[in-house]
C-alpha cells in the first residue's frame, strides 16, 4: 500500500505538532489527496464556520501515487472552506512539493487554530516543528523560498507558501510552491494567511517504498507512460505549446469569453497565443518562450519558462523581472488578456509574474478586472476611484491594478474581494461572471453547453477542472460531442466530474486524462495499493467524493438556486461564431443532471444514493 500511513496535526493556537496514524478505512474509500483530505475536513469542520476564523481548518494532502514513478505523480491538494465562495475549497498543485512531503513520510498535514504570531512549519523526514516566521512576513513567495533555503542551508528544501496577497486578505490568494506552481483557486492562500501561517518547508529522504507489488507497478507505469507519449495531446501538443495551444482553437469555435463575456471571440487572440509566445519579438528579436518544464515525475512537461522583453514599459526599470521564470498558461493568458480585451503579450507575462510572486489566482483576478473595465466604460466607476483610466484593452491598467491588488492598495482592495462582491457593491451584480462566487475560466457556456452546466454545478464554484467537458466537446476525447447541443450533456458532465474526482485523489495530474481513462488508472492503483481498485470501484469512489462535497455545501447553506449561471449567459445570445444566437440551456439540463446524480428535485442526494455510496 503506497500510503505513508501517517499524518501531521498542527495546532497553531497551542503551537503543537503531533503525528497520528492515517485512517486507513477512509483512505481505502476516498483514496487520498482531494477525496481523503475532503473527508477529514468535512468530518472535522462545521459547514457553517466562518472561513477566516480559527475554527476553520486547512489541509495539505498527497495521494497514494504521489511521489511514486507513476507519470505526473507530483500532485498535492489544499483543502479548506473557501473565503471567496463559502463552499468547500479544494485546490490542486504540481511542481515538486507534494512528492517531497510524501518522501518525508507523510500523507497529509492538518492545520487548526490560529498562531498568535507568524510561523512556518519545518519538516525534515520525521522531524516536524513550528518556527518563527516574523522575518518572512511581508515577503513575496519568491523571497520566502530563497530565505528559507538559505537560512536552513538546504537548497533542496521544497517550500509551499503565501505572498503579500494572502497576508492582505485578497479573497482569491493562492498557495504557491516551486516559485510558479500553485494551488491557485478559491482563496486557500487567504485562509493560510488568516492563521498567520507563512510557509511549509519540507525535505524528504525516506522515499516511497511500500508499493504493494513493485515489479507489477514498474511494468504498468511504463506501459501507461507510452500511451501518454504516443498521444497527440500529451505527447505532442502540450509539450510543444503548453495549455496555450488552446487559445486559437477555442477562439475559432467561438467559445473564448471576451470583454467580461460580452463577446465570444477575441480579435487579438493570435497576439496572445502559444504561437505568439514562440515567435521572435520585433523589439529585441527574441521569443518570449524559452523552453518547457515538467513537474515531478511528469512525462508531459506542459509548463512554460519565459523571459520578458527588458525594454517593455512594465519592467523597463525593474531588472528583477528580466530573468527566466514561469510563463503564461492558457487560463492566465485568457483571464489577463481576452477577458479584458488586452492583447499586449508582454503585459500579460508581467501580470502573471506578479500573480506568481505574490500569490493570487490569475483567473479570479483577471475576470474581476473584466467586470471593473465594464463598469468603468458604463460610467459607474471613474478614474479617480480606480486610480487609472480602466477601459477595455488597457495594458497599462492591467499592470497597475495587479500591483495594487496584491499589495492591498487603493482600489486594489476592492478588486481583491472578487467580482461578486465588487459588482454587487456598485449596483450591477449581474456583471459578475461567476458561479457560487468563483469566477469562470476561459470557456463560454453558450458556445460550449456542457461546460456551462459544469460551471453551475461545480462544488467549488465556477471551474473547468472539476469536469473538463472541453475534452469531449471541442477536442473529441474520449468521444466527440457537439458543443452546441445540450442533450446528453448532463450525463457527460456527471461522468467527467466523477472520473476527475478519482484522478485528483490518486495524486496524478488531470492532464493525463487526455490519453487515459479510469481503465488506465485502475491497474496502477492495483499494483501500488490493492486489487480492489477496479475501474468500477474508481467510478464509485469518484461519485462518493462528489456527493460528500455536495453535502458539505448543502449543510453550509447552498441550495438549488446556487447551481446557476449569470443572466448574461442565459439571456444574451452569442454575437458571433458557430454559437451565434445561442444562450446556455441550463434550465433544460439541470433537472436531468440531478436525476443522473440520484438527487431530488432540489439537488439533495436521496437516501438511496447516500446508502449506495456509503455516505
Amino acid at each position: 500500500m503506497s500510503w505513508a500511513g501517517k499524518i501531521l496535526r498542527v495546532n497553531l493556537t497551542a503551537g503543537t505538532v503531533t503525528s497520528e496514524p492515517l485512517n486507513m478505512q477512509w483512505a481505502e474509500s476516498y483514496l487520498g489527496s482531494r477525496g481523503l483530505g475532503s473527508k477529514y475536513l468535512t468530518s472535522e469542520v462545521n459547514p457553517k464556520v466562518d472561513p477566516l476564523s480559527p475554527d476553520n481548518k486547512i489541509i495539505w494532502a498527497t495521494g497514494p501515487l504521489t511521489g511514486t514513478m507513476a507519470s505526473t505523480g507530483g500532485r498535492y491538494t489544499v483543502i479548506t472552506k473557501s473565503p471567496l465562495t463559502g463552499a468547500i475549497a479544494c485546490s490542486n498543485s504540481g511542481g515538486y512539493w507534494g512528492a517531497e512531503l510524501k518522501m518525508a513520510g507523510w500523507d497529509m498535514v492538518i492545520f487548526e487554530g490560529k498562531s498568535p504570531k507568524p510561523v512556518y512549519l519545518y519538516i525534515n523526514d520525521d522531524v516536524a516543528e513550528l518556527r518563527d516566521a516574523t522575518h518572512l512576513w511581508g515577503k513575496s513567495v519568491w523571497e520566502t523560498e530563497a530565505m528559507l533555503k538559505k537560512g536552513l542551508q538546504d537548497p533542496l528544501m521544497r517550500v509551499s507558501s503565501i505572498g503579500k496577497a494572502g497576508e492582505n486578505g485578497v479573497l482569491y490568494a493562492a498557495v504557491v510552491n516551486d516559485l510558479h506552481r500553485a494551488a491557485g483557486r478559491s482563496g486557500v492562500g487567504t485562509v493560510m494567511g488568516s492563521k498567520n501561517l507563512k510557509a511549509i518547508a519540507v525535505r524528504g529522504t525516506i522515499g516511497v517504498g511500500n508499493i504493494r507489488d513493485p515489479k507489477a507497478f514498474m511494468k504498468v507505469t511504463f506501459e501507461k507512460k507510452k500511451i501518454l507519449h504516443d498521444n497527440a495531446v500529451t505527447g505532442q501538443g502540450l509539450p510543444k505549446f503548453g495549455t496555450q495551444v488552446l487559445m486559437n482553437v477555442i477562439n475559432e469555435v467561438g467559445g473564448l469569453p471576451t470583454r467580461n463575456h460580452q463577446d465570444v471571440q477575441f480579435e487579438g487572440a493570435k497576439d496572445i497565443s502559444a504561437e505568439a509566445m514562440a515567435t521572435p519579438r520585433e523589439t529585441d528579436g527574441k521569443a518570449q518562450l524559452l523552453t518547457n518544464q515538467a513537474c515531478f515525475g511528469c512525462t508531459i512537461a506542459c509548463g512554460r519558462i519565459s523571459k520578458m522583453d527588458a525594454g517593455h514599459f512594465t519592467v523597463a526599470n525593474k531588472p528583477q523581472y528580466w530573468g527566466a521564470s514561469g510563463g503564461l498558461e492558457y487560463e492566465a493568458a485568457w483571464a489577463l488578456g481576452a477577458a479584458n480585451g488586452v492583447k499586449d503579450l508582454e503585459a500579460l507575462q508581467y501580470a502573471t509574474l506578479i500573480c506568481n510572486e505574490e500569490g493570487i489566482d490569475p483567473i479570479s483576478f483577471g475576470a474581476t478586472i473584466g467586470a471593473v473595465m465594464e463598469l468603468y466604460e458604463m460610467g459607474v466607476l471613474t478614474k479617480e476611484q480606480v486610480g487609472i483610466e480602466a477601459r477595455f484593452g488597457s495594458a497599462q491598467a492591467l499592470a497597475f491594478l495587479v500591483e495594487e491588488t496584491v499589495n492591498g492598495r487603493g482600489f486594489g482592495k476592492e478588486i481583491g474581494q472578487g467580482s461578486k462582491r465588487l459588482t454587487a457593491k456598485y449596483g450591477h451584480p449581474d456583471l459578475s461572471m461567476s458561479s457560487k462566487g468563483q469566477e469562470f475560466p476561459a470557456y463560454d457556456g453558450r458556445a460550449i453547453q456542457g461546460i456551462g452546466l459544469a460551471y453551475a454545478t461545480s462544488n467549488r464554484g465556477g471551474c473547468h477542472l472539476r469536469g473538463y467537458t472541453i475534452a469531449s466537446e471541442v477536442l473529441g476525447i474520449p468521444v466527440k460531442t457537439d458543443p452546441l447541443e445540450h442533450e446528453g450533456k448532463p450525463e457527460l458532465v456527471k461522468a467527467f466530474q466523477d472520473a476527475t474526482a478519482a484522478f485528483d485523489s490518486s495524486g496524478l495530474c488531470v492532464f493525463t486524462t487526455f490519453a487515459w481513462g479510469l481503465a488506465d488508472l485502475a491497474p496502477q492503483l492495483q499494483a501500488a495499493c490493492g486489487e480492489q481498485y477496479t475501474t468500477e470501484e474508481l467510478e464509485k469512489i469518484g461519485e462518493r467524493i462528489w456527493n460528500m462535497e455536495r453535502e458539505f455545501n448543502n449543510a453550509a447553506g447552498f441550495t438549488k438556486a446556487d447551481d446557476s449561471l449569470p443572466k448574461r449567459l442565459l439571456t444574451e445570445a452569442a454575437k458571433t461564431g458557430p454559437a451565434k444566437g445561442k444562450v446556455n440551456m441550463l434550465a433544460e439540463m439541470l433537472p436531468k443532471y440531478y436525476a443522473a446524480r440520484g438527487w431530488d428535485a432540489e439537488g439533495v442526494p436521496t437516501k438511496a444514493t447516500r446508502e449506495r455510496l456509503g455516505l
